[in-house]
C-alpha cells in the first residue's frame, strides 16, 4: 500500500474519531457552554468546524499533488 494512501487513511480514521467526539460535544457540552458562558455564540463553533473541513482537504491536496511520479 502507497504511503500517500496509509496517511488518507489515517486521517481519515482521525476524522471518525473527532465525529464521534463532535456528536458527544454536540449533545451534551455545547448546551452547558452555551448556558454558562453566553459569550459564546454558534458563530464560534461553525468556524471551528469550518477550520477542520478546511485542514483536511489541505491535507488531502498535499498528499495528491506531492505524490511522487515511477519511473
Amino acid at each position: 500500500m502507497g504511503e500517500r494512501i496509509k496517511i488518507l487513511l489515517s486521517f481519515a480514521l482521525l476524522g471518525f474519531m473527532a465525529g464521534i467526539f463532535a456528536k458527544f460535544t454536540y449533545e451534551y457540552s455545547v448546551p452547558w457552554l452555551i448556558a454558562h458562558f453566553p459569550m459564546i455564540s454558534w458563530d464560534w463553533i461553525l468556524s471551528g468546524l469550518a477550520g477542520a473541513v478546511l485542514t483536511m482537504f489541505l491535507v488531502a491536496i498535499w498528499a495528491y499533488a506531492s505524490e511522487t511520479v515511477p519511473r
